[in-house]
């Protein structure tokens, strides 16, 4: 090595690869539902003749979350017509989506940047371009009509479904009246940007609205389908756009949890002590569950909840939120 020149870079650690999860679910052909029947392309939508509220149901704000798309093309061929109000069903991210493919199935989550960080008004409103705002701002016009929405989801790594709420009170208290998933987790987001559930016309909280974003289970299971398709049903009847369902049993009220802190990962090399399940509880306060570069991260509270914690984070991105029952 010549004496002027600079040192070597120092090797980053040695970080496992993701596991590849199978995929045990067909991904459906949307070619009839591409041209929409609402002026937007991917979107469906179905009036009652009594007004109502206005349900929106998204899938595919995430390409190779297929889960939803599987619903959505389920409801599509059976034409959802509501009691009153309206029902509206969108595929968001079709561009993404038709690059997904069995053999490399994360690689379809956007195209140029994630679908749910972009939904603030400066963003939608501003002179940045890429595929997925464009997109968003196609879909603004249905999201601004909505009274609801349900943004359908699924997670790449082991997890018990959940509800995320962001911070609308009313939001948390929907999520907990329909059962589906069981665990309600209000939150204030990520640092990377606002989510769908945080934009400003649901995250109001005197507002009369409410997004909710529903995080079924893993990806590509038909469990994760059932719980979406269970998610719908309630919401829709909870709002009577839907018939009550006959022998449907009740469910014991949503648990609603506060999320305490947001850990996002400063460094490169954020690693969990141990392999953690998202929807596990740490008994006692004070406890060590992962090193962010030298910094410790531990548990604030006792009975701590663990919300969809990421093994492999990339530094800026959320590793993990921690939450506290009420």
């Amino acid at each position: 090595m010549p004496p002027d020149a600079p040192p070597p870079a120092s090797p980053l650690p040695d970080r496992p690869e993701p596991p590849r999860f199978p995929v045990n679910l067909a991904a459906p052909d949307l070619a009839p539902w591409q041209d929409g029947n609402a002026g937007i392309p991917g979107v469906h939508s179905f009036a009652a003749e009594e007004p109502g509220p206005h349900l929106l149901v998204m899938a595919l704000v995430h390409g190779n979350e297929i889960a939803g798309a599987i619903l959505l093309d389920r409801l599509l061929r059976t034409r959802p017509v509501p009691l009153r109000g309206r029902i509206t069903l969108a595929f968001a991210n079709l561009d993404a989506y038709a690059r997904f493919t069995p053999e490399d199935p994360t690689a379809s989550r956007f195209i140029d940047e994630d679908m749910n960080r972009v939904w603030d008004e400066a963003t939608l409103a501003g002179p940045r371009k890429s595929s997925e705002l464009k997109r968003a701002r196609q879909l603004r016009p249905v999201i601004d009509q909505a009274d609801v929405v349900l943004d359908l989801h699924s997670m790449l790594w082991p997890s018990d479904a959940l509800i995320l709420a962001g911070r609308s009170p009313r939001a948390a208290q929907l999520a907990a009246q329909i059962g589906v998933p069981p665990v309600v987790v209000a939150d204030d987001g990520h640092a990377a940007g606002r989510r769908i559930i945080d934009y400003a016309r649901f995250a109001d909280a005197d507002g009369i609205r409410a997004a909710l974003l529903i995080e079924a289970g893993q990806h590509w299971e038909e469990a994760t389908v059932a719980t979406m398709e269970a998610s719908f049903r309630r919401v829709a009847r909870k709002l009577s756009l839907l018939p009550p369902a006959r022998g449907e049993a009740a469910l014991p009220r949503g648990r609603i949890a506060h999320v305490t802190r947001t850990v996002t990962a400063t460094t490169c090399r954020f690693t969990f002590l141990r392999e953690f399940r998202g929807g596990e509880v740490i008994a006692e306060r004070n406890t060590l569950i992962a090193l962010d570069g030298e910094a410790e991260i531990r548990t604030p509270h006792d009975n701590c909840l663990l919300v969809m914690p990421s093994p492999h984070t990339l530094r800026g991105h959320t590793a993990v939120r921690l939450a506290k029952f009420d």
